[in-house]
């Protein structure tokens, strides 16, 4: 999913390629938030691609 957020995915498009709804989309994104400890999506995408993540 991380991948999918990185190439600039919205969580109704992320959603319609996992066969997910959309909040459970958001629910992941929100997690890896946390995990990564960053402020949000552009934040996530840049921690990804700076530790080869994705």
């Amino acid at each position: 999913m991380l991948r999918l957020v990185v190439e600039g995915l919205t969580a109704r498009q992320i959603a319609a390629r996992l066969v997910l709804s959309p909040r459970t989309v958001e629910n992941h994104v929100q997690r890896l938030l946390r995990k990564f400890e960053v402020p949000g999506r552009a934040a996530l995408v840049r921690h990804a691609i700076e530790f080869g993540l994705a």
